[in-house]
């Protein structure tokens, strides 16, 4: 099995500049008459989907918006120096709040150009699960 991950964007080539800066993601290849984009690296297939904002999303009428916005899956990359990757991340066009920081690591919660949020994570050692909640 394989988990694909597909973001909508409204820009691609902006999508696509985003993600492989901020992120060190590559473009392999795009499909669909160049409208998707896949980018690769962290460890998965990231697609990159040109969607008008406005754009009907789902069945019940929902429209695509790229304001900022909270879904309830979002995306955590898990970097090795948290405040380089938060750096490109700012240069590439994210907007970062204030790093958070707990017994785990920390954790730097960015709004990507397109309104998504992304989580940075630095762990220090065990994941959070050994370590407990806080």
């Amino acid at each position: 099995m394989q988990v694909l991950v597909n973001v909508d964007v409204s820009n691609l080539d902006q999508g696509i500049a985003f993600y492989c800066r901020a992120l060190g993601l590559h473009l392999t290849r795009r499909l669909f008459q160049g409208s998707v984009a896949e980018l690769r690296g962290a460890g998965v297939r990231l697609y990159l989907i040109e969607q008008a904002n406005g754009s009907g999303a789902t069945p019940a009428g929902c429209r695509r918006d790229y304001r900022e916005h909270w879904t309830p899956v979002h995306l955590d990359f898990v970097v090795d120096d948290l405040d380089a990757a938060v750096r490109r991340a700012i240069e590439a066009g994210a907007v970062a709040q204030p790093a958070q920081h707990a017994a785990w690591g920390s954790l730097v919660t960015l709004r990507d150009p397109f309104g998504h949020g992304v989580c940075l994570v630095s762990f220090n050692g065990a994941p959070p699960y050994e370590v407990g909640a806080t």
